[in-house]
């Protein structure tokens, strides 16, 4: 029998390669990089800050995190995916930590954080709503959950399917803003939803489907 894990694993780590040719992956386009940074000047608190990013991926918003002063640690279960974050951070002259580990349940111990930043991973996990729990236990209180989230149009057409069973997870293919506020309002404070899908520059061009952040004081 496939190991559920070992599954995932590989097939970020086989993404990694490719992963930054997407334009709100990689940034590379000034454009898209001079849209993500002013959302995240915009929802994150003043610098310094530490700001836990799990599923960093090839750690671009780490990236744009530690470039405004902000202390940065980065989960992510593939290494190969860990293994860029870090190259590309050193290449900038930036500090920033990355840690590989199950990041529905960082591998950070006791610490905690002013902020926990995901993007479009909820659709990755088997127990999303476990996750947002132990996502809010890491955060310190009057911290900040800021989840950049969407439910995808795309979804079931990949030309690279996801793993085995991958359609049976609760929210593949993304989820509503409504359905992630109702899921995540009992664990937090106050919150309030961004909708992202008109803003075509944060993701290299137009988009017909949802696309959101939601941001939530803890």
């Amino acid at each position: 029998m496939t190991n559920p894990a070992a599954a995932i694993t590989a097939y970020w780590d086989a993404a990694a390669q490719d992963f930054d040719d997407e334009p709100d992956h990689g940034l590379r386009a000034a454009d898209t990089r001079a849209a993500w940074a002013g959302r995240l000047t915009a929802w994150l608190p003043p610098a310094p800050a530490d700001v836990l990013d799990v599923g960093c991926g090839t750690g671009s918003l780490s990236g744009l995190a530690a470039e405004t002063g902000h202390r940065v640690t980065g989960v992510d279960l593939a290494p190969r995916m860990v293994e860029r974050a870090r190259a590309k951070l050193a290449e900038a002259g930036l500090p920033g930590r990355f840690l590989v580990g199950d990041a529905a349940a960082p591998p950070t111990g006791r610490e905690r954080f002013d902020v926990l930043l995901a993007r479009h991973l909820l659709w990755t996990l088997p127990d999303p709503q476990a996750a947002l729990e132990a996502w809010v236990s890491r955060i310190r209180p009057g911290g900040l959950l800021v989840l950049v989230e969407g439910r995808w149009r795309e979804a079931g057409r990949s030309a690279t399917p996801y793993v085995a069973g991958g359609d049976a997870l609760p929210w593949h293919g993304g989820v509503t803003a409504d359905d992630l506020t109702a899921a995540v309002r009992p664990l937090v404070g106050d919150l309030r939803v961004e909708p992202l899908s008109a803003e075509a520059a944060l993701w290299g061009g137009p988009v017909t489907d949802e696309r959101y952040a939601l941001i939530a004081r803890v």
